[in-house]
C-alpha cells in the first residue's frame, strides 16, 4: 500500500520504516459512524462507512459492528473523499527539486495535514539533468510506504515556456521543446505505471505540438500555461490532446489585439471549451473572489480542478524566506511572493484551504467545491480508484468539521492525521 503511515512526526536525521506499521493498520477494519456523508451529487445527512484492507468495504444508513473492529463516531462530522493535489512543489522549507525522500516525506506528511490523500509532485524550470534527477528519485519513492499522501507521480511544469510569461521560473532556463531535450524526460513515462503523469507547456512554442503526440502516445496529461499562445494556437494543441490549462488566469494570454482586430488567448480558449479543464489556485489571492465566480459560471462545477501549486514556503510563518529553484521567495501575509516583491511564487495554500474559500467567500456549494478537489482530478488522470466514496474504492478519506477543517484524514485505509 503505497502513500502510508500511521502518523507521528519524522524523526531528524533518518527516515522512519512504515512497512509494520501499514501492515497493522491494515489488518483490521475500521467502521465510522454517524456521519454526513458527502458524494460527488449529494450529502447524506447519516451514515455508517466501513473500511477493511485499504478499501472501502461498505456504506449504509447503519452498519452493524464487528468483533474486534475500530470504532470512529463521528458524531455527525462531514467524510468525505481525500483530495487529489495534481499540482504542488512543496511544504514546510523542503521542495520536490531536492529530489531526495527526506524532501518528499516532508511535502506528503505536511500537505495530509490539509485534507491532501493523493498527489503529483512538481517540478520547476531547471537543468534536465536535475528534472530527470527528481523523477528518478520518485521513481523508487512512490511504490514505497511513506507518511501522509500518496505520490502518483510527477508533473513536469517547465522548461516548455514562453519568455514571455515566465512567471516565477528563470527565463534563462526556459527552452523549445525538441526530440533531443525531451527525450530523457520521456524515457520516465514508457506507458505502464508511468513517472511523469503530466506535462504543462507553452502550446505555441516551435516542437509543442510534436511534443504534445509523443505525451499522448505515452499516456501523460497535458496541459497548457506559461503561455502566450493565440486563440488558434491553443484550439491547435487542443485538437492534438491538451487537455487543460494550468494555474487559470495566471501567467496566461487573454485578448488582446492582433493587428486591426481583437483575438482571444489561451485564457478565453479555456473559458469557452467544455473540453478543457481549469486548474485554479483559490486562495483568494492569485484570483479573485470575482475571476472565481466568472471561472465558476463558464465552466461549471466539472471543469475546473482546485489545486495549490504550494511551494516550500507552505507552513513557513510570516517573513521566512526560502529557495524556489535558483530563486529566492517570501512568505508575506500567507502568500508566496518573490523575494523582491515583483511576482507571486506558487502559493502557501493547502486543499482545504481552496475548499473553504470556494464555499465561504465565492458562494459554491460544498459538494461541487469538494467535487473540484476529489473527482476531476481524478477523472483528468485517469484513477478509476479514488476520487469518490464508493464500494470498492481506496479509503482515501477526509473528516471536516462544522467549520471545514481537517479533522483526520486516512490515506489507502491507514490514519496519516488527527
Amino acid at each position: 500500500m503505497k502513500g502510508c503511515s500511521a502518523g507521528g512526526s519524522l524523526r531528524k536525521g533518518r527516515r522512519v520504516n512504515y512497512s509494520t506499521l501499514v501492515s497493522d493498520a491494515l489488518s483490521r477494519s475500521v467502521l465510522f459512524r454517524n456521519a454526513r456523508i458527502l458524494f460527488p451529487d449529494r450529502i447524506e445527512p447519516s451514515g455508517d462507512l466501513r473500511i477493511r484492507g485499504g478499501r472501502i468495504e461498505a456504506l449504509a444508513p447503519a452498519l452493524s459492528p464487528e468483533a474486534g473492529e475500530e470504532i470512529i463516531d463521528l458524531a455527525g462530522q462531514t467524510l468525505a473523499p481525500g483530495f487529489i493535489d495534481i499540482h504542488i512543489h512543496g511544504a514546510a522549507g523542503r521542495d520536490a527539486m531536492e529530489a531526495n525522500a527526506e524532501a518528499f516525506d516532508a511535502i506528503c506528511g505536511f500537505h495530509a495535514t490539509g485534507g491532501t490523500t493523493s498527489l503529483a509532485l512538481t517540478t520547476i524550470s531547471a537543468p534536465l539533468d536535475e528534472i530527470t534527477a527528481v523523477l528518478r528519485a520518485a521513481e523508487g519513492y512512490r511504490n514505497s510506504d511513506h507518511p501522509g499522501a500518496d505520490l502518483l507521480g510527477i508533473h513536469v511544469e517547465g522548461p516548455y515556456f514562453s519568455p514571455e510569461k515566465p512567471g516565477a521560473h528563470l527565463p534563462e532556463l526556459l527552452v523549445a521543446p525538441t526530440p533531443g531535450h525531451y527525450g530523457p524526460i520521456l524515457d520516465f513515462a514508457p506507458g505502464e505505471e508511468n513517472t511523469v503523469i503530466q506535462m504543462t507547456l507553452a502550446p505555441e512554442l516551435p516542437g509543442a505540438l510534436e511534443l504534445i503526440d509523443a505525451l499522448r502516445q505515452r499516456g501523460v496529461r497535458v496541459s497548457g500555461g506559461h503561455s502566450n499562445a493565440w486563440d488558434h494556437e491553443a484550439c491547435e494543441a487542443y485538437v492534438r490532446g491538451m487537455e487543460g490549462v494550468t494555474h487559470t488566469f495566471n501567467c496566461m494570454s487573454s485578448a488582446r489585439r492582433n493587428g486591426p482586430f481583437r483575438e482571444a488567448g489561451l485564457l478565453e480558449f479555456a473559458l469557452s471549451e467544455p473540453g478543457i479543464l481549469c486548474e485554479v489556485i483559490a486562495d483568494g489571492k492569485h484570483v479573485s473572489p470575482t475571476l472565481l465566480r466568472m471561472l465558476y459560471n463558464a465552466k461549471g462545477p466539472d471543469g475546473i480542478c482546485l489545486i495549490t501549486d504550494a511551494t516550500s514556503g507552505a507552513g513557513l510563518p510570516d517573513g521566512e524566506i526560502f529557495p524556489l529553484g535558483e530563486l529566492e521567495a517570501v512568505v508575506r501575509n500567507g502568500v508566496s511572493l518573490l523575494l523582491d516583491g515583483s511576482a507571486l511564487a506558487g502559493s502557501t495554500c493547502t486543499m482545504i484551504r481552496g475548499v473553504q474559500t470556494l464555499v465561504n467567500v465565492v458562494g459554491i456549494p460544498l459538494v461541487e467545491a469538494v467535487r473540484m478537489a476529489t473527482l476531476n482530478p481524478a477523472r483528468a488522470l485517469g484513477l478509476t480508484d479514488r476520487g469518490t466514496l464508493e464500494t470498492g474504492a481506496r479509503a482515501d478519506l477526509v473528516v471536516l468539521t462544522d467549520a471545514l477543517e481537517v479533522a483526520q484524514t486516512w490515506v489507502g485505509g491507514v490514519k496519516v492525521h488527527g
